[in-house]
């Protein structure tokens, strides 16, 4: 595909895009040809989905098994009061389609598991975590560490965020937290809360950062724990580093399948 391939409708849609030279018609094709799966279609799910979408990444899978519930609408923008009761990934793709129709949605809507996660993941170049809960983070590093697939990885609780990248051959995730707390011992964000707002920061920052790998465009944030304090309205950077003794990566590991994942929670 060229440039003089584009209908009419997708030079007016993507012209921002393709008069910047870091992008162009080049990049865009690109962007059309990609394959990206988000990992939950919540409040960072939300925003990540939408600016992905108008973007133009040609193929979006959405993995979720919750429904839309009315406390939900208070950050997680791509539902709506009617839609209510109704499964995320539907209520997603419905949104999906709003904003770009050319942009295929591929509903997983089931819950991501140590059976079913390398499977659903053989079939995109890009994953990016807007997950919850830490079964389902650490679940969703180690397959994509096993499956090579590069992942954006973002969170948030009450006024403050965090977004990195790994790389498909590391560091992972397990290179900076290697063990998950203690059930228990980190307030979910139903019991510490979280200002809307910062979904759509993150959310957002996490669909600029899936654009940059996807284009190969400036600074990666691989070995950057990117921190965002609403409070302070400050962001600042901490690096890190491959963990030798990583568990997943690190000169021996010892996790080469997913069968330590027993029953994770949903994303």
């Amino acid at each position: 595909m060229e440039l003089s391939d584009f209908t009419e409708e997708q030079l007016h849609r993507y012209a921002r895009h393709i008069v910047m030279p870091e992008v162009g018609g080049a990049g865009q094709i690109r962007l059309l040809n990609s394959r990206v799966l988000v990992v939950g279609a919540g409040g960072l799910g939300a925003p990540l989905l939408m600016y992905l979408a108008a973007a133009g990444v040609g193929t979006l899978g959405v993995i979720d098994d919750d429904r839309v519930d009315l406390s939900n609408l208070q950050r997680q923008v791509i539902h709506t009061t009617p839609r209510i009761g109704n499964w995320k990934t539907e209520s997603a793709r419905g949104a999906i389609a709003a904003i770009n129709p050319g942009v295929e949605v591929r509903c997983h809507t089931e819950r991501l598991d140590h059976l079913n996660a390398l499977s659903i993941l053989a079939d995109y170049d890009l994953v990016c975590d807007g997950s919850d809960n830490f079964p389902t983070r650490y679940l969703v590093n180690d397959a994509c560490h096993l499956a090579a697939k590069p992942l954006v990885s973002a969170a948030m609780m009450r006024f403050d965020g965090q977004l990195t990248t790994f790389p498909a051959d590391g560091p992972c995730y397990r290179c900076l937290f290697p063990e998950a707390p203690p059930a228990g011992l980190v307030p979910s964000c139903s019991e510490a809360g979280i200002l809307g707002a910062i979904a759509g920061v993150m959310g957002t920052l996490q669909a600029a950062e899936a654009i940059k790998e996807l284009l190969e465009l400036g600074d990666r944030l691989v070995g950057t724990l990117l921190i965002y304090d609403a409070l302070a309205a400050s962001f600042h950077r901490v690096a890190y580093e491959r963990d030798p003794g990583c568990a997943l990566c690190g000169e021996a590991p010892g996790i080469v399948d997913l069968s330590s994942h027993d029953g994770g929670e949903h994303p």
